[in-house]
């Protein structure tokens, strides 16, 4: 399918009443200011104290009054644009607009061909070009694998070079400090030709900060909330709050931790930058509580999308969600809880779709293969998601009397001036019959996935950056390389 924005036209389903609303956001607002969190970044330590918040500087936990929290909460912003290099791929946050992106921050890759592997920097490049190919995702989502073959303090140099030189689309920068975030500010700046005053206005990074759930947030995470705070750049707030395991055993008690993580982030973005642009994020899912580990696509999992979908919209603010799968494979079981995580937040009234093509094995892997399978999911959905016209020319009556009781509908004028374009297409199902299927190779799923992957791979062609613009890029990274490496 063709690049194009979507919007979800439909009302989100709502699970929680409103009592029900009220009844967990002031079991949040008691969270922070009789539990509190603990803050291990000084910097935001020192930013919470001179707002008034009660901090003991020994076991670092923060306290907020309730009503400060509402109010600093309000400022952020209920919607936003995302700026890219090329105008046409700006992105649209809040007002009913869906962003489906790329999985983020696996630590290995896999594809039927050549096993599981940890990551590295030439999968990284071919992963990212896949992306590029795929119009359908709208956003690079932070590094779609781990390229553990590169030094690590210069590592996010590359990862940057190569969303800038290889899309054209918006892509995530790493949230873990402020100087991995100063320099995604500066190459974004150099990729549009613009200064960061512009970027303040218009802003074109975003970046996922996770709380240490339960109530905890670290140094270098806050530290990078404040920075991308400060330029003006929308973080997505996430809360990794497992229930059973990092959040009570229950959905009410999960959602409750999770929104009072999630405010504590958005409030203290906005003592950074008063209006700093925001994303609600969820990740609420559950443990298998005969060996504790996490579960996905669960249906737990999306009643938590919904109930987050409805708290978000307590505050006016965008939301983020997840397509997430536990399965270990390619495999059905990867693909019903994929669908059934992206249905949860769609018709949840999702904004952001985080980890929605790529993601296998819990977040540990990225698969080239579930990047196309998800890509046909994202695809679908996309067009669930265009509603039908209803009119005399689309009901077509005067066919129905031209072909008659007993007839078909093959060779009528009405389906000759729409069969191209009457329905989905798909790029992955194979809908021919069982012989035909058979003599063709009897391919999986999986298998014709590897052949569509490698294609689009082949074929891609990097959008074209300006000559003086890769030059400056690449004086940037050479002279931060030295420079972080001298001070090793």
């Amino acid at each position: 399918m063709p690049w194009r924005s979507v919007v979800n036209p439909y009302r989100p389903v709502e699970i929680l009443s409103p009592d029900e609303v009220e009844t967990l956001h002031r079991a949040s607002l008691r969270i922070l200011a009789e539990i509190g969190v603990e803050v291990l970044g000084d910097r935001a330590i020192d930013l919470l104290a001179r707002a008034g918040a009660v901090v003991d500087r020994s076991t670092r936990n923060v306290r907020l009054d309730p009503a400060q929290v509402e109010e600093l909460v309000a400022l952020a912003p209920s919607s936003f644009t995302l700026h890219a290099r090329n105008p046409a791929r700006n992105i649209s946050f809040g007002d009913r607009h869906v962003v489906f992106c790329a999985v983020g921050g696996p630590a290995f890759v896999t594809d039927i061909d050549r096993g599981r592997r940890p990551g590295n920097h030439a999968d990284f490049l071919d992963y990212v070009r896949v992306i590029g190919a795929l119009d359908i995702v709208h956003q690079e989502g932070g590094g779609p694998l781990e390229p553990t073959d590169l030094p690590v303090p210069t590592r996010h140099l590359d990862m940057y070079h190569a969303f800038i030189s290889l899309l054209d689309k918006t892509w995530q920068c790493l949230g873990f400090g402020a100087g991995v975030v100063d320099d995604a500010i500066e190459m974004v700046c150099l990729s549009r030709g613009v200064d960061r005053e512009t970027l303040v206005r218009e802003p074109s990074l975003m970046t996922v900060i996770n709380t240490n759930s339960p109530l905890r947030l670290d140094g270098p995470m806050s530290d990078g909330l404040i920075e991308m705070a400060l330029h003006g750049q929308p973080v997505v707030a996430t809360p990794f709050t497992l229930a059973g395991a990092m959040s009570p055993a229950t959905l009410a008690g999960a959602i409750a931790q999770q929104n009072a993580e999630a405010l504590f982030m958005i409030a203290l973005a906005q003592l950074a930058r008063p209006g700093a642009p925001m994303i609600y994020g969820g990740f609420t899912s559950n443990v298998d509580m005969r060996t504790g580990s996490p579960a996905f696509g669960t249906p737990e999992f999306v009643k938590a999308a919904f109930a987050t979908g409805q708290m978000a919209r307590r505050y006016d603010l965008p939301w983020r969600s997840s397509n997430a799968t536990a399965s270990n494979v390619v495999d059905a079981q990867a693909a019903y809880e994929s669908e059934m995580a992206i249905w949860g937040a769609v018709m949840g009234g999702v904004s952001l779709l985080y980890q929605g093509a790529g993601w296998l094995e819990g977040g540990l892997t990225a698969s080239f293969e579930k990047l196309i399978l998800d890509a046909e999911l994202l695809q679908m959905m996309a067009e669930v998601l265009v509603p039908f016209t209803v009119d005399e020319a689309e009901i077509g009556l005067a066919a129905m009397a031209e072909v008659g009781p007993g007839g078909h509908h093959f060779a009528t004028s009405h389906t000759l001036e729409r069969y191209e374009t009457a329905f989905y297409r798909p790029i992955l199902s194979d809908w021919r019959n069982f012989e035909t299927w058979q003599e063709d190779g009897a391919r999986t799923a999986t298998e014709r996935a590897n052949r569509i992957w490698k294609q689009l791979l082949a074929e891609y062609e990097p959008p074209r950056l300006d000559p003086a613009i890769a030059e400056a890029l690449d004086a940037f990274v050479a002279r931060r390389r030295r420079e972080i490496e001298a001070a090793l």
